[in-house]
């Protein structure tokens, strides 16, 4: 009974069998923006022109390429926010290595030039 709940939360959904949406990142939210994409396109040329072959072209060229487009935004703002978080965790990793030392830029206490008006 355990074996079986556990197979299915990870088997998940798989287009075409290759492709499996739930542990691939953003693939569900390309494709549902592609399929969004697929319907304004095709309806909205379907209404403008009563082509029915056409609409369908125009509607399969629509998920393609808003479900492409999608993708490789979500892909390249993932890789972004990913190269920010390094860089965020080796700073955090040398501050604490730094921390009083002599190579601490932060914590040096600035040196104060003498007033040439006081006492």
């Amino acid at each position: 009974m355990a074996g079986e709940e556990e197979s299915d939360k990870n088997k998940g959904f798989k287009l075409l069998g290759i492709l499996d949406v739930q542990n691939t990142p953003c693939a569900r939210e390309a494709l549902l923006h592609g399929s969004g994409g697929s319907l304004a396109a095709g309806l909205l040329h379907f209404l403008a022109t009563s082509r029915v072959k056409r609409s369908f072209d125009i509607g399969f060229a629509g998920f393609m390429l808003t479900t492409l487009g999608s993708w490789f935004y979500c892909r390249i703002t993932n890789a972004q926010l990913r190269m920010q978080q390094r860089l965020i965790q080796d700073g955090i990793k040398n501050k604490v290595m730094y921390e009083g030392t002599s190579l601490d830029t932060v914590s040096k206490p600035k040196k104060q030039e003498p007033c040439p008006s006081c006492p």
